[in-house]
């Protein structure tokens, strides 16, 4: 684990700038991109299948390798599209799941049954949510389960262009596109001039047609012995050390948030994004309270040691997002399926 840590953090600092270890990664970008250019051009063109669902499909995903805060716009997605009179679905491939079929995710399941993502999603949003490999197999059952359903959300599936989507969300944070160039030698999976329907800037200004922001808001912590148990961020005397910890894919983007509400961190763990607890990263740790995000939250509450942790506290946050981007989408959705 210490090693892939350092190679994570040896690559995502090399991923910022044109240096020299990108460089020298540069010509094996340059044939994935022929890779992927080659593979979307058969799907173009039908050589390879390419499935459509009898009802319309959003994909939400990111184009820079890791979490940009998926989970909560597509949370947020779900909750005003059921504003709107829709009856959404999710799909997902399940971080950590070891379901090779499609299975429909409920909130007693294992992290192993599940994976954590899915099992937040269907926790906040009470969603029908199945996660599987094949996002074909996966929508189909959804569909099968549930025929109510007459949206699917394809969580994180950008590149399954197997399954045909009819509306295309891209989501960056601020690392922006970093050096701008593919795998290995920079942080893209795809082009950064790859089409989209929709851009949403998670923590910045929308820039561009079609571009919206977003931003991540959490104000109290709930106590993971007892999640009825609230505090404002803000309530803990001074002399009450805190920190936070975060397995996500952008742990700055937490422990930022928490210090413009205010909070004095004395210390900041960042931890690898879908960090499982095997190990409790907290033994050792001194001070009085340990803010956690809701993801890790998922996966602290399944180890005896940690869920019985009083210093524990979970952030839930709450996306919001400037501009018309829901009456768009409707829009959209409306020529496709009646709500």
């Amino acid at each position: 684990m210490m090693q892939r840590s350092s190679i994570e953090r040896l690559l995502t600092r090399a991923w910022l700038t044109k240096g020299v270890l990108a460089t020298l990664l540069w010509p094996i970008s340059f044939i994935f991109g022929l890779i992927i250019a080659l593979r979307r051009k058969l799907y173009n063109v039908g050589v390879f299948e390419q499935t459509r669902l009898p009802v319309p499909v959003i994909v939400v995903g990111n184009i820079y390798v890791g979490g940009t805060g998926k989970t909560p716009l597509v949370i947020w997605l779900v909750k005003q599209l059921r504003m709107h009179g829709f009856v959404p679905g999710v799909i997902s491939r399940g971080y950590g799941s070891d379901a090779t079929l499609a299975v429909e995710i409920t909130a007693q399941m294992s992290l192993a049954e599940a994976g954590d993502e899915p099992l937040l999603i269907v926790q906040k949003a009470a969603v029908p949510v199945v996660v599987g490999r094949n996002r074909v197999t996966a929508a189909r059952s959804l569909l099968s389960a549930h025929p109510e359903v007459n949206v699917i959300i394809s969580d994180d599936g950008l590149q399954h262009y197997a399954l045909a989507r009819d509306v295309e969300i891209l989501l960056f944070d601020e690392r922006g596109i970093g050096n701008g160039w593919l795998l290995p030698a920079g942080p893209l999976r795809e082009p950064a001039t790859r089409r989209f329907d929709f851009r949403i800037l998670n923590g910045l200004q929308a820039v561009g047609e079609n571009s919206f922001s977003m931003q991540l808001y959490g104000q109290r912590a709930e106590q993971l012995v007892n999640r009825t148990h609230t505090k404002l961020l803000t309530e803990w005397p001074e002399n009450i050390s805190v920190a936070a910890a975060a397995g996500i894919g952008n742990p700055e983007r937490f422990f930022s948030m928490l210090k413009q509400l205010g909070v004095k961190l004395h210390e900041q763990i960042a931890l690898p994004d879908h960090f499982d607890y095997a190990i409790n990263p907290f033994e050792s740790l001194t001070t009085d309270i340990i803010l956690i995000t809701e993801k890790d939250a998922v996966k602290c509450a399944m180890r005896d040691a940690l869920a019985n942790d009083s210093r524990l506290w979970v952030v839930p946050v709450e996306a919001a997002i400037a501009g018309p981007l829901t009456e768009h989408l409707v829009e959209k959705l409306r020529g496709y399926t009646t709500a």
